[in-house]
Protein backbone atom coordinates (compact mmCIF):
# COMPACT_ATOMS: atom_id res chain seq x y z
CA UNK A 1 0.00 0.00 0.00
CA UNK A 2 1.56 3.55 -0.86
CA UNK A 3 2.00 6.20 1.54
CA UNK A 4 -0.80 8.97 1.51
CA UNK A 5 1.49 11.11 -0.49
CA UNK A 6 2.45 8.75 -3.47
CA UNK A 7 1.69 9.72 -6.66
CA UNK A 8 -0.09 6.24 -6.86
CA UNK A 9 -2.46 7.39 -4.27
CA UNK A 10 -6.81 7.39 -5.48
CA UNK A 11 -9.79 8.90 -3.92
CA UNK A 12 -11.06 5.11 -3.53
CA UNK A 13 -14.63 6.44 -2.83
CA UNK A 14 -14.54 8.35 -6.08
CA UNK A 15 -12.90 5.47 -8.28
CA UNK A 16 -15.24 2.58 -6.21
CA UNK A 17 -18.39 4.75 -7.84
CA UNK A 18 -16.97 5.14 -11.44
CA UNK A 19 -16.48 1.27 -11.68
CA UNK A 20 -19.97 0.47 -10.40
CA UNK A 21 -21.42 3.41 -12.92
CA UNK A 22 -19.30 1.06 -15.29
CA UNK A 23 -20.82 -2.21 -14.66
CA UNK A 24 -24.12 -0.65 -15.10
CA UNK A 25 -23.46 0.78 -17.85
CA UNK A 26 -21.94 -2.29 -19.44
CA UNK A 27 -25.23 -4.06 -18.56
CA UNK A 28 -27.74 -1.91 -20.12
CA UNK A 29 -25.61 -1.44 -23.15
CA UNK A 30 -25.49 -5.26 -23.73
CA UNK A 31 -29.06 -5.88 -22.26
CA UNK A 32 -27.62 -8.72 -20.06
CA UNK A 33 -29.45 -10.11 -17.28
CA UNK A 34 -26.50 -9.36 -15.18
CA UNK A 35 -22.82 -10.46 -14.85
CA UNK A 36 -20.50 -13.33 -14.03
CA UNK A 37 -16.94 -13.29 -12.20
CA UNK A 38 -14.82 -15.78 -11.79
CA UNK A 39 -13.77 -15.57 -8.16
CA UNK A 40 -10.19 -17.32 -7.28
CA UNK A 41 -9.91 -15.88 -3.58
CA UNK A 42 -7.17 -13.71 -4.43
CA UNK A 43 -7.73 -10.06 -4.37
CA UNK A 44 -8.64 -8.51 -7.50
CA UNK A 45 -11.40 -10.51 -7.88
CA UNK A 46 -12.94 -10.14 -4.52
CA UNK A 47 -12.74 -5.90 -5.27
CA UNK A 48 -14.18 -7.01 -8.53
CA UNK A 49 -17.22 -8.95 -6.63
CA UNK A 50 -17.66 -6.51 -4.03
CA UNK A 51 -17.97 -3.54 -6.66
CA UNK A 52 -20.36 -5.93 -8.59
CA UNK A 53 -22.77 -6.56 -5.96
CA UNK A 54 -22.75 -3.16 -4.76
CA UNK A 55 -23.56 -1.75 -8.41
CA UNK A 56 -26.36 -4.40 -8.82
CA UNK A 57 -27.46 -6.45 -6.35
CA UNK A 58 -26.14 -10.00 -5.34
CA UNK A 59 -28.89 -11.16 -7.53
CA UNK A 60 -27.63 -9.86 -10.28
CA UNK A 61 -24.12 -11.52 -9.94
CA UNK A 62 -23.02 -14.99 -10.66
CA UNK A 63 -19.75 -15.93 -9.00
CA UNK A 64 -17.54 -19.27 -9.78
CA UNK A 65 -15.24 -20.93 -8.23
CA UNK A 66 -13.45 -23.11 -10.98
CA UNK A 67 -10.54 -25.35 -9.65
CA UNK A 68 -8.70 -28.45 -10.39
CA UNK A 69 -6.64 -30.81 -8.63
CA UNK A 70 -3.86 -28.30 -8.00
CA UNK A 71 -5.71 -25.60 -6.64
CA UNK A 72 -4.93 -24.86 -3.33
CA UNK A 73 -6.90 -25.66 -0.12
CA UNK A 74 -6.10 -22.13 0.66
CA UNK A 75 -7.70 -20.19 -2.49
CA UNK A 76 -10.50 -22.40 -2.31
CA UNK A 77 -11.43 -21.07 1.09
CA UNK A 78 -10.61 -17.75 0.44
CA UNK A 79 -13.29 -17.76 -2.28
CA UNK A 80 -15.53 -19.39 -0.17
CA UNK A 81 -15.04 -16.69 2.38
CA UNK A 82 -15.31 -13.78 0.26
CA UNK A 83 -18.77 -15.04 -1.37
CA UNK A 84 -19.99 -15.29 2.47
CA UNK A 85 -18.79 -12.22 3.38
CA UNK A 86 -20.52 -10.75 0.59
CA UNK A 87 -23.84 -12.80 1.12
CA UNK A 88 -23.70 -14.42 -2.59
CA UNK A 89 -23.70 -17.64 -3.85
CA UNK A 90 -20.56 -19.29 -5.16
CA UNK A 91 -20.83 -21.98 -7.82
CA UNK A 92 -17.99 -24.81 -7.66
CA UNK A 93 -17.00 -26.89 -10.69
CA UNK A 94 -14.11 -28.98 -11.00
CA UNK A 95 -11.82 -29.03 -14.23
CA UNK A 96 -10.06 -31.53 -13.99
CA UNK A 97 -11.56 -34.02 -15.75
CA UNK A 98 -11.42 -31.62 -18.72
CA UNK A 99 -7.66 -30.60 -18.18
CA UNK A 100 -6.87 -34.64 -18.19
CA UNK A 101 -8.51 -34.94 -21.53
CA UNK A 102 -6.55 -32.47 -22.75
CA UNK A 103 -2.99 -34.88 -20.97
CA UNK A 104 -2.20 -31.17 -19.17
CA UNK A 105 -0.84 -33.48 -15.84
CA UNK A 106 1.14 -35.67 -18.18
CA UNK A 107 4.77 -33.72 -18.26
CA UNK A 108 7.33 -35.16 -15.77
CA UNK A 109 7.80 -31.43 -14.60
CA UNK A 110 4.62 -30.50 -13.77
CA UNK A 111 3.88 -33.36 -11.79
CA UNK A 112 7.05 -32.45 -10.34
CA UNK A 113 5.57 -28.90 -9.40
CA UNK A 114 2.88 -30.06 -7.21
CA UNK A 115 5.30 -31.44 -4.52
CA UNK A 116 7.21 -28.51 -3.03
CA UNK A 117 7.45 -25.24 -3.49
CA UNK A 118 11.31 -25.55 -2.78
CA UNK A 119 11.61 -27.09 -6.11
CA UNK A 120 9.63 -24.66 -7.36
CA UNK A 121 11.49 -21.37 -6.38
CA UNK A 122 14.65 -23.11 -7.72
CA UNK A 123 13.30 -23.89 -11.06
CA UNK A 124 12.06 -19.99 -11.41
CA UNK A 125 15.45 -18.56 -9.91
CA UNK A 126 18.04 -20.86 -10.48
CA UNK A 127 18.09 -23.50 -12.89
CA UNK A 128 16.26 -21.80 -15.54
CA UNK A 129 18.57 -18.65 -15.24
CA UNK A 130 21.64 -20.60 -15.11
CA UNK A 131 20.54 -21.91 -18.82
CA UNK A 132 19.01 -18.85 -19.89
CA UNK A 133 20.16 -15.67 -17.84
CA UNK A 134 16.65 -14.76 -17.21
CA UNK A 135 13.53 -15.43 -15.14
CA UNK A 136 11.30 -18.22 -16.63
CA UNK A 137 8.66 -15.27 -17.37
CA UNK A 138 10.92 -13.36 -19.53
CA UNK A 139 11.61 -16.32 -21.64
CA UNK A 140 7.70 -16.67 -21.79
CA UNK A 141 7.37 -13.33 -23.38
CA UNK A 142 9.99 -13.84 -25.73
CA UNK A 143 8.39 -17.15 -26.97
CA UNK A 144 5.76 -15.06 -28.24
CA UNK A 145 7.62 -11.90 -29.14
CA UNK A 146 8.72 -10.91 -32.93
CA UNK A 147 11.93 -11.38 -31.11
CA UNK A 148 11.42 -15.03 -30.05
CA UNK A 149 13.70 -17.61 -30.68
CA UNK A 150 13.53 -21.24 -30.83
CA UNK A 151 14.23 -22.30 -27.11
CA UNK A 152 16.54 -25.05 -26.01
CA UNK A 153 15.90 -29.26 -25.10
CA UNK A 154 15.59 -27.77 -21.18
CA UNK A 155 13.09 -24.89 -21.57
CA UNK A 156 10.33 -27.17 -23.79
CA UNK A 157 10.43 -30.16 -21.13
CA UNK A 158 10.26 -27.75 -17.83
CA UNK A 159 9.19 -23.59 -18.42
CA UNK A 160 7.24 -25.00 -21.75
CA UNK A 161 5.04 -27.17 -20.28
CA UNK A 162 4.46 -25.65 -17.18
CA UNK A 163 3.02 -22.71 -19.31
CA UNK A 164 1.10 -25.13 -21.62
CA UNK A 165 -0.60 -26.30 -17.90
CA UNK A 166 -1.03 -23.01 -16.94
CA UNK A 167 -2.63 -21.68 -20.40
CA UNK A 168 -4.53 -24.56 -20.31
CA UNK A 169 -6.49 -24.22 -17.69
CA UNK A 170 -7.51 -20.39 -17.87
CA UNK A 171 -8.27 -20.53 -21.28
CA UNK A 172 -10.78 -22.95 -20.72
CA UNK A 173 -12.22 -21.27 -17.61
CA UNK A 174 -12.73 -18.10 -19.58
CA UNK A 175 -14.86 -20.77 -22.09
CA UNK A 176 -16.53 -21.82 -19.14
CA UNK A 177 -17.87 -18.27 -17.88
CA UNK A 178 -18.65 -17.57 -21.86
CA UNK A 179 -20.46 -20.39 -21.89
CA UNK A 180 -22.49 -19.77 -18.75
CA UNK A 181 -22.63 -16.16 -19.68
CA UNK A 182 -24.43 -17.00 -22.88
CA UNK A 183 -26.43 -19.23 -21.24
CA UNK A 184 -28.00 -16.77 -18.72
CA UNK A 185 -27.61 -13.89 -20.59
CA UNK A 186 -25.06 -12.13 -18.57
CA UNK A 187 -21.33 -10.83 -19.41
CA UNK A 188 -18.31 -11.95 -18.22
CA UNK A 189 -16.16 -9.38 -16.35
CA UNK A 190 -12.55 -9.22 -15.80
CA UNK A 191 -10.73 -8.79 -12.49
CA UNK A 192 -7.22 -8.19 -14.64
CA UNK A 193 -5.46 -4.38 -13.23
CA UNK A 194 -3.63 -2.55 -15.29
CA UNK A 195 -0.29 -3.39 -14.26
CA UNK A 196 -0.63 -6.85 -15.07
CA UNK A 197 -1.89 -5.80 -18.48
CA UNK A 198 1.34 -3.44 -18.89
CA UNK A 199 3.59 -6.25 -18.62
CA UNK A 200 2.00 -9.22 -19.76
CA UNK A 201 0.85 -10.54 -16.56
CA UNK A 202 -1.94 -12.46 -18.10
CA UNK A 203 -2.63 -15.53 -20.12
CA UNK A 204 -3.74 -14.17 -23.79
CA UNK A 205 -7.35 -15.29 -24.34
CA UNK A 206 -7.69 -16.45 -21.27
CA UNK A 207 -10.31 -15.62 -17.87
CA UNK A 208 -8.04 -12.43 -16.93
CA UNK A 209 -7.98 -11.52 -20.70
CA UNK A 210 -11.36 -10.62 -21.10
CA UNK A 211 -13.13 -7.74 -22.86
CA UNK A 212 -14.87 -6.26 -20.07
CA UNK A 213 -12.47 -5.44 -17.26
CA UNK A 214 -13.34 -2.88 -14.87
CA UNK A 215 -10.42 -2.75 -12.90
CA UNK A 216 -8.20 -2.38 -15.95
CA UNK A 217 -7.51 1.22 -15.41
CA UNK A 218 -5.66 0.85 -11.72
CA UNK A 219 -2.44 -0.49 -11.05
CA UNK A 220 -2.07 -3.52 -8.49
CA UNK A 221 -1.76 -1.28 -5.60
CA UNK A 222 -4.05 0.62 -6.38
CA UNK A 223 -6.64 -1.96 -5.99
CA UNK A 224 -5.21 -2.54 -2.78
CA UNK A 225 -6.67 0.32 -1.79
CA UNK A 226 -9.91 -0.14 -3.35
CA UNK A 227 -9.60 -3.49 -1.36
CA UNK A 228 -9.11 -1.38 2.35
CA UNK A 229 -12.28 1.08 1.00
CA UNK A 230 -14.52 -1.43 0.72
CA UNK A 231 -13.22 -3.22 3.86
CA UNK A 232 -12.53 -6.69 2.57
CA UNK A 233 -11.51 -8.88 5.57
CA UNK A 234 -7.75 -8.86 6.19
CA UNK A 235 -7.32 -12.07 5.31
CA UNK A 236 -8.17 -10.86 1.56
CA UNK A 237 -6.34 -7.83 1.96
CA UNK A 238 -3.15 -9.04 3.40
CA UNK A 239 -2.55 -12.05 1.11
CA UNK A 240 0.51 -12.29 -1.49
CA UNK A 241 -0.52 -12.12 -4.99
CA UNK A 242 0.37 -15.40 -6.67
CA UNK A 243 -0.86 -17.34 -9.72
CA UNK A 244 -1.85 -20.15 -6.98
CA UNK A 245 -1.41 -23.77 -9.62
CA UNK A 246 2.84 -23.11 -8.76
CA UNK A 247 3.51 -23.52 -5.06
CA UNK A 248 5.57 -21.26 -3.43
CA UNK A 249 5.43 -18.45 -6.56
CA UNK A 250 4.18 -15.41 -5.91
CA UNK A 251 3.56 -12.83 -8.30
CA UNK A 252 6.45 -10.45 -7.50
CA UNK A 253 9.16 -13.80 -7.31
CA UNK A 254 7.92 -14.82 -10.98
CA UNK A 255 8.14 -11.10 -11.85
CA UNK A 256 11.61 -10.57 -10.44
CA UNK A 257 9.85 -6.92 -9.18
CA UNK A 258 7.58 -6.01 -6.52
CA UNK A 259 4.34 -4.32 -7.20
CA UNK A 260 5.24 -0.88 -5.30
CA UNK A 261 8.14 -0.24 -7.78
CA UNK A 262 6.70 -1.89 -10.56
CA UNK A 263 3.62 0.75 -10.32
CA UNK A 264 5.80 3.77 -9.58
CA UNK A 265 7.37 2.73 -12.73
CA UNK A 266 4.11 1.77 -15.16
CA UNK A 267 2.73 5.30 -13.68
CA UNK A 268 6.05 7.49 -14.71
CA UNK A 269 6.09 6.13 -18.28
CA UNK A 270 2.10 7.05 -18.46
CA UNK A 271 3.07 10.58 -17.34
CA UNK A 272 5.56 11.00 -19.80
CA UNK A 273 8.50 11.10 -18.24
CA UNK A 274 12.09 10.41 -19.70
CA UNK A 275 13.71 7.42 -18.34
CA UNK A 276 16.50 10.10 -16.62
CA UNK A 277 13.88 11.50 -14.98
CA UNK A 278 12.89 8.43 -13.67
CA UNK A 279 15.80 7.20 -12.28
CA UNK A 280 16.32 10.61 -11.13
CA UNK A 281 13.36 9.86 -9.10
CA UNK A 282 14.86 6.84 -7.08
CA UNK A 283 13.93 4.35 -9.39
CA UNK A 284 17.00 1.97 -10.66
CA UNK A 285 18.39 1.45 -14.01
CA UNK A 286 17.80 -2.40 -13.18
CA UNK A 287 14.41 -1.96 -11.97
CA UNK A 288 13.40 0.47 -15.10
CA UNK A 289 14.92 -1.83 -17.50
CA UNK A 290 13.42 -5.11 -15.95
CA UNK A 291 9.76 -2.95 -16.80
CA UNK A 292 10.78 -1.90 -20.45
CA UNK A 293 11.77 -5.41 -21.38
CA UNK A 294 8.40 -7.05 -19.99
CA UNK A 295 6.25 -4.19 -21.69
CA UNK A 296 7.84 -4.41 -24.89
CA UNK A 297 8.30 -8.67 -24.91
CA UNK A 298 4.01 -8.36 -23.97
CA UNK A 299 2.85 -6.71 -27.01
CA UNK A 300 1.70 -9.46 -28.62
CA UNK A 301 -0.20 -10.10 -25.90
CA UNK A 302 -1.83 -6.61 -25.76
CA UNK A 303 -2.71 -7.02 -29.27
CA UNK A 304 -7.02 -5.75 -29.80
CA UNK A 305 -8.52 -3.69 -32.74
CA UNK A 306 -9.64 -1.09 -29.61
CA UNK A 307 -6.49 0.61 -28.98
CA UNK A 308 -7.90 1.61 -25.32
CA UNK A 309 -8.06 -1.89 -24.60
CA UNK A 310 -4.30 -3.07 -25.67
CA UNK A 311 -2.22 0.28 -24.21
CA UNK A 312 0.93 1.07 -25.71
CA UNK A 313 4.37 -0.02 -25.63
CA UNK A 314 6.57 2.23 -23.60
CA UNK A 315 9.79 2.48 -25.75
CA UNK A 316 12.58 2.93 -23.36
CA UNK A 317 16.31 4.39 -24.12
CA UNK A 318 18.11 2.92 -20.53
Amino acid sequence: MPPSDSPLTIDARREARNIERHIQELIDANLAEGVIIGLSGGIDSAVLAALSVRAVGTERVSAYYLYDRDSSKESQAKAKFVAEWLRMELKHHDITPSMQKMNIYSPLIVRITTLSGFINRCLNTKLHRLFHGELPFISILRKGSPAGNNKSFFYNRTVGSIEAAFNARHIYRRKFLEQRAQEKNRIVLGAANRSELMVGWFVKDGVDDLPFSPLIGLYKTQVLQLAKYLGLPSQIQDQAPSPDMLKGITDESALGISYDILDLILHYIDRGMSDWEIVSSGISIKDLRMVHTMNSLSVWKRRRENPAVSGEKYAGSI
